[in-house]
């Protein structure tokens, strides 16, 4: 195992999706923040705001450790209780202004625990999945021929168990609605060993921006009014609603210490809550609940 080959990969995996975004927003760029964690370790949160594309652009790069493991962490691999541990990522969300393009959320993720005279513990995370406003089939395709394609090389499993993986992960309980249309979401990953879990790592960072930029250029020139940026608003609330209540990333940056900042950075500049809202039938937005979000196989 070597932790400076996925700190190397993930840094430049920052670059590289930073550089994308503010190519395709053909005016943004992202503020950059150093910061310092005082139990160990630190990151890099870049921020777009206010570009002519993305609303709100966030892509963090995080390493931290420490002596001690956050109750988040141990409740769910109680074995992991009196280690050292590591953990690195990037974490990706985007909230594009225009209502015809989702937002869009990605993240990779190495983590490692310690202890003497005990053999490491050790797994990769990460996915990144789309959440529209408004259902097109075309880009719910190519995002999921894209995730398929990033999952290929692993065996023909492995798509179907992410894209499942996801569909569960990313689902309002509370609600008993889907978040977005899913996409590719692992956790605790050490299927053929170290290289061959890394290598699952990489392909799905080096997917992500093939599966979405391609929906931002289709869809960000598209005209929309007040009526399209209220339901906007009102599903950005949803995704507030996942973040803090369900979200395992969330929960373990806030319990580590880490920058509350940073950790926040995923939600949208502007949301709205709506009492009891229901879209009138047949609408575009009644369609996006009743059809569009439910889980189906899009390749």
């Amino acid at each position: 195992m070597n932790s400076d080959l996925v700190e190397a990969y993930l840094r430049e995996l920052q670059n590289r999706l930073c550089a994308a975004f503010e190519q395709i927003d053909g005016g943004g760029r992202f503020r950059c923040d150093v910061w310092q964690r005082a139990e160990g370790g630190g990151g890099q949160t870049r921020i777009l705001r206010d570009g002519g594309v993305f609303e709100s652009a966030g892509v963090n790069f995080s390493l931290i450790h420490g002596e001690r493991l956050p109750p988040s962490a141990t409740a769910h691999r109680p074995e992991l209780a009196g280690r050292r541990f590591r953990a690195m990522g990037v974490s990706v969300v985007l909230h594009p202004r225009n209502p015809h393009v989702p937002t869009s959320h990605a993240n990779v993720r190495y983590f490692v625990a310690e202890k003497p005279g005990e053999p490491s513990v050790w797994w990769f995370g990460g996915g990144f999945d789309l959440t529209p406003y408004y259902g097109y089939e075309d880009d719910a395709r190519h995002f999921h021929r894209v995730a398929q394609a990033a999952c290929a090389p692993f065996g023909a499993d492995v798509y179907p168990r992410l894209k499942k993986w996801c569909d569960e992960y990313f689902f309002l309980k509370h609600r008993n609605e889907p978040r977005g249309i899913g996409g590719l979401f692992f956790d605790d990953w050490t299927a053929g060993g170290f290289d061959a879990s890394f290598a699952l790592m990489r392909s799905v960072g080096d997917h992500y921006a093939p599966a979405y930029l391609p929906i931002v250029e289709r869809r960000k020139d598209t005209p929309y009014g007040e009526r399209e940026r209220q339901w906007q608003l009102y599903r950005r609330g949803r995704y507030v609603e996942f973040n803090l209540v369900w979200d395992r990333g969330t929960l373990f940056g806030l319990q580590s210490g880490g920058r509350t900042e940073s950790i926040l950075m995923s939600l949208p500049p502007l949301a709205a809550w709506r009492y009891d809202h229901t879209p009138e039938p047949g609408t575009p937005e009644a369609r996006l609940l009743e059809d569009f979000l439910k889980p189906r196989d899009w390749v």
